[in-house]
């Protein structure tokens, strides 16, 4: 499958360049606080935000050069963290040019702001053209404004910006650093880019991105249940972990597992033993019992809810492993937070996976029940 048919969301011949929203992430990849610093008033992580460094101000101001330079972008939402930023775009009309390059000019800009920060560090001062670096990475000297906001106002989670300095006008003089010293890259890989075309994702991304100075936060005031322990034993086989490990000791257990008999049925019109059986792990899980599962059917995924919504602990596993700086998303990490819930996986993280196979279902509900009578055994 070509990359043009792939998203056939987009105009035909007009792939990464038409109308579409999408989800930018630039990290530093040595993962250096070099954008801002966290502050939690009062331990508070819902009162969470970013102070913003010199760098982390250009880094942002980039963003509005960005759309200086291509009228058709505007930002939905941003958030500057100490080592990278999340930005949700949309393009509003189709462009001479792919976002994908539009955001590989960015990338250039931000690289040279980086270096530019080297030799600030070093003696010199972090100078930002009165174009921006973005214009002389596209080759253009200059950036002329356009009529109407730069962009739409997004919900400043890091602070606030000063949409005058965003249009390049504080510049400096860059002196010479000290002799021995050179400006080294840190912005080395290039940014993230996933488009949102499915429905939902768009105010789920934006929720993301809203919510991760709150995450942070609570990740560093409780690193225990977001620390990846490697190596849990059970029943013979390792796992590796994400969340309260103590769940492997509440004494009974029980699975969620969903048989395809039973939603054939229903889709017949028989619903009644898929509902008994559904209603029958909440019922369970309300008796203290710690429902284990992969969670993967929709049905399956119901019952999570009720015990997400019921704050009910359970076990989760997970058909890939656990990347570095991994974090559960939206009510997860909430469950997690509060020791209510682990989530196990027997495999190493694979950046490749995409989708979960047949094999992949039945050997996670197989280890499901293995856990859950390994628990019950040992009580």
């Amino acid at each position: 499958m070509t990359e043009q048919d792939q998203w056939h969301w987009q105009e035909p011949g007009t792939a990464w360049k038409g109308v579409g929203v999408y989800h930018i992430t630039l990290t530093v990849p040595s993962r250096e606080p070099l954008l801002g610093r966290l502050v939690i008033p009062d331990g508070d992580p819902s009162q969470a935000r970013v102070e913003r460094t010199a760098l982390g101000n250009a880094v942002v101001d980039e963003l509005y050069v960005m759309c200086r330079h291509y009228p058709a972008i505007r930002i939905y939402q941003f958030c500057l963290m100490p080592d990278h930023l999340h930005a949700v775009i949309r393009v509003t009309r189709v462009m001479g040019t792919s976002i994908r390059s539009v955001i590989r000019g960015y990338w250039q800009g931000v690289k040279k702001l980086g270096r530019a920060h080297t030799l600030a560090v070093s003696g010199g001062a972090l100078a930002v053209s009165h174009d921006g670096p973005l214009a002389a990475a596209h080759g253009n000297p200059s950036v002329a404004a356009h009529e109407g906001p730069l962009a739409v106002a997004p919900e400043f989670n890091s602070g606030t910006i000063n949409e005058g300095k965003a249009a390049g006008n504080a510049a400096a003089e860059s002196t010479a650093p000290k002799e021995g010293y050179w400006a080294f890259p840190i912005f080395t890989e290039r940014p993230f880019i996933r488009p949102l075309s499915r429905r939902g994702q768009l105010q789920a991304m934006i929720r993301y991105v809203q919510m991760n100075p709150q995450r942070l936060a609570t990740k560093r005031l409780m690193p225990g249940f977001f620390r990846v322990q490697e190596g849990i034993e059970i029943a013979g086989r390792s796992y590796d972990g994400v969340g309260n490990v103590a769940l492997l000791h509440a004494g009974r257990y029980d699975v969620v597992h969903v048989r395809s008999m039973w939603v054939k049925a229903a889709e017949r019109g028989d619903r009644q033993p898929l509902r008994d059986y559904m209603n029958s792990r909440v019922l369970e899980a309300r008796r203290g019992v710690v429902m284990v599962s992969p969670f993967i059917s929709p049905q399956e995924k119901q019952v999570m809810q009720v015990l997400l919504d019921e704050q009910r602990p359970f076990i989760m596993l997970a058909d890939n492993g656990f990347r570095e700086y991994y974090k559960p998303s939206d009510a997860l990490f909430d469950a997690c937070a509060e020791g209510r819930l682990l989530i196990l996986s027997p495999w190493q993280y694979d950046a490749g996976k995409r989708h979960i196979s047949r094999d992949d279902c039945q050997a996670l509900n197989a280890m499901a029940e293995e856990i859950a009578a390994w628990g019950n055994e040992a009580s």
